[in-house]
């Protein structure tokens, strides 16, 4: 393989990098408003009179100070926090195992924030009347009662509130080892006459955050209804909502008896979401509406049909609030054990999920066996090349005749220098004379374009990469080499990326530009002065341009072309083409 398809095979892998997800659209715009158009016209009466949103965190009203304690605190495994008793909101919720940065003493990662922080982020449950109208329902400034001081892993707390007209309304909160609560609605009638009420759950989110993934990883209102993967810019939500006159953005009807929809906020690595009970059919909807800061972008499930509640009797119903790491395994875990749709797209694998996915689970396998993240990046490497061995022996035995046939071959292109269709004529005979394939030597370059960009969405998308350490200063395998040539590697105090960020160059990227020079002496220059120039320009090129992509994927490109340096020197010294032996002439 001579440097134009090295130069080729490398420039494609960087192109579908770069480029890829700004090719491929997320979502059809057009198609979603079209479906939450026909979904909302679909919606009964009783539903579109249900509240649209939750208003009363950004717009708060007097009301009387409550007594006693007005937050409840949480103490789960993995999570600590508290609930709102004014309007039961679980609204402050803080990870334990993970923290913002790597630096000690970080704060740990918060997901969930009052409505009174800069950053508002709830998760609320309710009841709707529908088109009966007249029922006093518990709303955003209800005070509650606890029967339990602290809700805990196994130890649940039940919330009461009587509406002092013949109904009791409850909210049993539990919540497991990890981050699943399991919320239970019940409604005690004691009116003397059936009443029929609709539940319903919502994420808010009061705030617009910096959206850190760009196109490469979905952040914003995410779900799986009706077994579709429905996912919406913040700013599509916004715009798509004010389109439809203030109604929902999107909205979509989960049929009962199926495995339960689900649907929430998603950041890089975090999730807020609902499940509702699979028993019941629901309408699911994104919608946004404006108020005096940066407005309230909600999403919400609300019952098809309401629950009767018995004059004497208590009806319920259940479901599910997930609020926390997007850890790979326990995704999985919990959609098969609380039979939730497709529950594993809150990570963002991407359109090539069935290959990236396969790709995640071998180095987390890895990992588990070498306990780090670099060497199981390293030992995949490794993996690949046995694979593709037999291919990369093809093609490298082809790389070698090419090399010899380089002076018939610039013969031909002397001949015919003015006629450029007989000298393409020429080469391809001279190729099947020879049994040369030129293109053989790029297959191996090729194959490893789907691994490289399945390789960066693992280390980008999935939190067990987040803050994963290699060897001395690299730290997180997912954040770029944090040293810089520009400072002498931190002997000098100055910060370069002050003046421009262009001015990043770590230890691993010089590596990697090491690497792919000492790739290129491998081949022959091209007969072209010009050509030639640009390729010895390409590794300065790449070393920028990978400068500021995650470490681990740096590393892995170093080790993968020092794998392929040795690789091909041992082919050819196998095959007496090496360096120092004499090349047997090829006949014309």
């Amino acid at each position: 393989m001579d440097n134009n398809r090295l130069i080729l095979a490398i420039a494609l892998s960087v192109a579908i990098l770069l480029g890829f997800e700004l090719i491929m659209p997320r979502h059809n715009p057009a198609a979603l408003r079209q479906q939450a158009s026909h979904s909302t016209q679909a919606t009964p009466p009783a539903q579109q009179r249900a509240p649209q949103i939750d208003t009363a965190g950004t717009q708060p009203e007097a009301v009387a100070p409550p007594s006693g304690p007005v937050r409840l605190p949480i103490e789960g495994t993995r999570v600590k926090g508290s609930i709102d008793l004014v309007g039961a909101r679980l609204d402050d919720l803080v990870l334990r195992d993970y923290h913002e940065t790597v630096q000690q003493g970080s704060p740990q990662v918060r997901v969930l924030e009052p409505a009174s922080d800069p950053q508002p982020n709830w998760v609320q449950l309710g009841w709707s009347d529908g088109a009966d109208g007249g029922v006093k329902l518990p709303d955003s400034h209800t005070r509650w009662t606890a029967d339990h001081p602290t809700l805990s892993t196994g130890q649940p707390v039940t919330l009461s509130w009587n509406n002092g007209a013949g109904l009791t309304f409850q909210l049993t909160f539990s919540i497991d080892r990890d981050y699943m609560f399991a919320v239970r609605q019940s409604v005690r009638n004691d009116t003397g006459k059936p009443v029929r009420l609709y539940p319903w759950s919502r994420v808010s989110r009061g705030y617009l955050p910096a959206v850190t993934g760009g196109y490469l990883v979905h952040e914003g209102p995410i779900g799986v209804v009706d077994g579709r993967l429905q996912e919406m810019s913040y700013k599509g939500v916004q715009s798509d909502s004010r389109s439809n006159g203030g109604d929902a953005a999107w909205s979509a009807v989960q049929p009962a008896g199926r495995d339960a929809a689900w649907a929430g906020i998603t950041d890089k690595y975090w999730l807020t979401a609902v499940i509702p009970s699979a028993a019941s059919a629901e309408t699911a909807s994104y919608r946004y509406v404006p108020n005096s800061g940066a407005g309230t972008w909600q999403i919400d499930f609300l019952a098809q049909a309401p629950t009767v509640v018995p004059a004497g009797g208590t009806a319920s119903s259940s479901s599910e609030v997930f609020a926390g790491a997007k850890e790979v395994h326990l995704l999985d875990g919990y959609q098969r054990s609380l039979h939730i749709a497709d529950f594993w797209k809150a990570v963002d694998f991407g359109w090539f999920a069935f290959l990236t996915r396969p790709i995640f689970f071998v180095l987390d396998w890895l990992n588990t066996q070498l306990g780090n993240f670099g060497l199981a990046l390293m030992a995949f490497t490794l993996l690949v090349k046995t694979l593709f061995f037999p291919l990369a022996t093809r093609s490298f035995r082809s790389m070698s005749k090419m090399k010899l046939l380089a002076p018939k071959m610039q013969s031909v292109r002397e001949r015919y220098k003015d006629d450029p269709m007989q000298m393409n004529k020429e080469m391809m005979s001279l190729y099947r004379s020879e049994g040369v394939n030129p293109a053989s030597g790029c297959l191996p370059m090729v194959v490893q374009i789907p691994v490289f960009w399945c390789l960066y969405k693992d280390l980008y998308v999935t939190i067990e990469m987040r803050h994963a350490p290699f060897f001395g200063w690299i730290r997180d395998l997912s954040a770029p080499d944090p040293s810089n040539i520009f400072n002498l590697f931190g002997l000098i105090p100055f910060d370069a990326t002050a003046i421009s960020s262009m001015l990043h160059l770590g230890f691993w990227p010089i590596v990697l530009g090491g690497t792919m020079f000492l790739q290129q002496r491998m081949n022959p220059p091209p007969p072209d002065p010009t050509q030639a120039r640009l390729f010895q320009m390409m590794p300065i090129i790449f070393t920028f341009i990978l400068a500021r992509q995650p470490a681990g994927l740096v590393i892995y490109y170093c080790w993968n072309n020092l794998l392929t340096v040795g690789q091909q020197w041992l082919i050819m010294r196998s095959t007496k083409l090496g360096s120092g032996r004499a090349a047997r002439p090829v006949q014309s």
